[in-house]
C-alpha cells in the first residue's frame, strides 16, 4: 500500500519535473529529445547491420 502512494508520487514529481525543463528552456529539451532518437536509430541499425553480417548478406 505504502509503495504504491510512493510509487505514485514519484511519477507525478518527475512528470512535474520534466514539464518545467520543457518550459523553461523549450530549445535544449528539443535537442535533449533529438539526441535520444538518433541513439536509439543509430541502436537499431547497429542491431540490424550485426544481424545482416551473422547472415552473411
Amino acid at each position: 500500500m505504502a509503495t504504491e502512494k510512493i510509487k505514485r508520487i514519484t511519477i507525478w514529481v518527475i512528470f512535474a519535473f520534466v514539464l518545467y525543463a520543457i518550459f523553461t528552456n523549450p530549445n535544449k529539451s528539443a535537442d535533449i529529445v533529438h539526441n535520444i532518437w538518433d541513439l536509439l536509430a543509430t541502436g537499431v541499425r547497429s542491431i540490424g547491420d550485426f544481424f545482416k553480417a551473422i547472415l552473411g548478406q
